[in-house]
C-alpha cells in the first residue's frame, strides 16, 4: 500500500476518506427519506437531481444523456420519466429546432415540493459556508470540482 493511504495526519487521504463518507451517507439518507416521502424510487430521485443539474454544458438534460448519466437502459428511463411526470415532479418538451429531441425539466410542483424538503438542508449547507472565508470557499469549491471530476472519470469507459 502506498504510504499516502496510512497517512492518519488531520488531512491526509484517510480522513479525507471518513468525511467523505460521512456526508456521501447523509446525503443518502436524506434522498431515501425524500423518496419514501413522495413513493419514488431511489433512482428516480438520482433522475431528479441529473434533471435539476442539466448537462454538462449547462443545458437542459434528455432522456439519451440521462440514461448514460444513470447507466440505466432506455425502458427504464422511460419508466422513470413516466413515473415522474404522473407525480408532477417534471415536465417533457420537444426542442424547438428538432422535435425528436426531448428535454426534461422540473415541473412547477416538483420544484415546490423539492424546495419545501430541502430547505434544511439549505439552511445547513449555508450555515456551514458561513464558518469559512471566501477564500476558503474557494479552496472547497476547487476541491470538490477535482474530485468530482475524478469521480466522473473512473465511470468513464476505459479508451480502447
Amino acid at each position: 500500500m502506498p504510504d499516502n493511504l496510512q497517512d492518519e495526519s488531520p488531512t491526509g487521504l484517510h480522513a479525507f476518506a471518513v468525511q467523505l463518507r460521512r456526508m456521501n451517507s447523509e446525503f443518502n439518507r436524506i434522498a431515501q427519506d425524500f423518496a419514501q416521502s413522495q413513493k419514488l424510487h431511489h433512482t428516480d430521485v438520482q433522475a431528479l437531481v441529473a434533471i435539476l443539474d442539466g448537462d454538462d454544458q449547462g443545458g437542459a438534460m434528455t432522456p439519451g444523456l440521462l440514461r448514460e448519466r444513470l447507466n440505466l437502459t432506455s425502458g427504464a428511463v422511460t419508466a422513470c420519466l413516466d413515473r415522474l411526470e404522473r407525480a408532477g415532479h417534471i415536465r417533457r418538451t420537444r426542442d424547438a429546432a428538432d422535435r425528436r429531441v426531448v428535454h426534461l425539466h422540473y415541473a412547477p410542483r416538483g420544484v415546490a415540493v423539492a424546495r419545501e424538503f430541502f430547505r434544511p438542508l439549505a439552511r445547513s449547507t449555508d450555515a456551514a459556508r458561513a464558518r469559512f472565508t471566501e477564500d476558503e470557499l474557494a479552496v472547497v469549491m476547487r476541491f470538490l470540482g477535482a474530485m468530482n471530476d475524478e469521480l466522473t472519470a473512473l465511470r468513464a469507459p476505459a479508451p480502447e
